[in-house]
């Protein structure tokens, strides 16, 4: 019978003791099933394997079936970014923290990858977004987030104003530090610290967060995920003025420029082991109680 996957690739964090050792014990694995592995170029530099094959993380969005992503969740925001505009499958390794996006445990992980080889898994598409920064009309910069995309200011505690509209309809003017739009995946993080909703991710749904807003009226709200949001910052800002992706790729934006952030074209596919429960995640990761009897 034929592998249902054909070609994995594994990507870690480089010169991370525990990524290389789970990498290592990938390999073998993989290998012995007789599985194509290709180790991405940067970690590829810090294993110890015998007749390696590399590639770099485009070429294994274009030449694999299934990626295992090990490290953090921050680690996995940067590969999902790219494998998102592959159709390639990605299992997360937690060789981090939290690991809202990192499944399987590396202590306990031959097992229910052995079972997710053999198709008793489940694939989960989460919807990504894009941020185009557009000055006197042209764009002028772009980059996608997995989890959210904040407009705020290269200084600490420096105040931004600037005009939110939603599908060209005006929503709101505000005074603040800055605001977090926020996909469901990244419900749990950043939008989470700031006061925002949880969203699970399931829902075609982006959360609007106001950080340190000058007024106490303003409050978190969610719209449709299929709304083109845009940010007009007033000509009065300071110049020093930032739109994070994932807190990884910075788009610097100037007083007058305009920021469209939506719906990307691609997604992320996510492969779980059929066990796979979202709230048992948050109570895990959250700490929230179980079952009182």
């Amino acid at each position: 019978m034929s592998n249902l996957y054909q070609t994995i690739g594994l990507i870690g964090k480089p010169n991370h003791e525990g990524a290389t050792a789970t990498i290592e014990a990938l390999h073998q694995y993989l290998t012995d099933q007789d599985y194509q592995v290709l180790v991405e170029n940067s970690v590829a530099q810090s294993v110890n394997i015998n007749n390696i094959a590399t590639a770099s993380l485009t070429g294994i969005g274009e030449q694999a079936d299934l990626a295992i992503v090990i490290g953090g969740d921050g680690y996995m925001l940067g590969a999902a970014r790219v494998l998102s505009c592959y159709n390639v499958g990605v299992i997360g390794v937690n060789r981090g923290n939290l690991g809202f996006l990192t499944d399987l445990s590396p202590d306990d992980l031959i097992t229910p990858l052995d079972a997710i080889l053999k198709g008793k898994s489940r694939a989960e598409q989460r919807f990504i977004i894009e941020a185009e920064v557009y000055r006197h009309g042209k764009l002028k910069s772009s980059n996608s987030a997995v989890n959210e995309a904040v407009l705020h200011a290269g200084k600490v505690a420096n105040m931004i104003e600037f005009e939110v509209y939603i599908d060209d309809c005006f929503m709101f003017s505000q005074r603040s530090d800055g605001l977090i739009v926020s996909t469901p995946t990244g419900s749990t993080a950043y939008s989470m610290s700031a006061g925002g909703p949880i969203l699970t991710p399931n829902l075609n749904a982006l959360s609007l967060v106001p950080m340190f807003p000058h007024t106490l009226t303003s409050r978190p709200i969610v719209v449709d995920g299929n709304s083109e949001i845009k940010l007009k910052l007033a000509n009065e800002n300071y110049e020093n003025l930032q739109v994070s992706c994932d807190g990884h790729v910075i788009l610097a934006v100037m007083p007058g420029d305009e920021v469209i952030i939506k719906k990307s074209e691609f997604t992320l596919r996510l492969i779980h082991p059929l066990d796979h429960d979202y709230f048992n995640v948050l109570r895990n990761k959250l700490g929230w109680g179980n079952e009182l009897y």
